[in-house]
């Protein structure tokens, strides 16, 4: 059985959507090693993990605060 591939119908993400990213990347790079040294056994991956997380979650809190158009 072939499976269909169906080409992605979300937009690409912008220059600034990318910059944030790379961003946010550093900044768990940044941090890392004070989590480790919080929780030993922590890995890179769980810690960017839970520190995307995080950003998401204050982004959404930041766009709940705003008034609707």
């Amino acid at each position: 059985m072939q499976r269909s591939s169906q080409p992605c119908e979300s937009a690409p993400p912008t220059n600034q959507q990318v910059r944030e990213e790379i961003q946010n990347f550093l900044r768990a790079v940044d941090s890392y090693p004070d989590r480790v040294r919080r929780e030993p056994t922590v890995t890179f991956r769980q810690h960017l993990s839970s520190f995307i997380a995080a950003v998401d979650r204050r982004q959404g809190e930041h766009n709940q605060s705003r008034p609707q158009p």
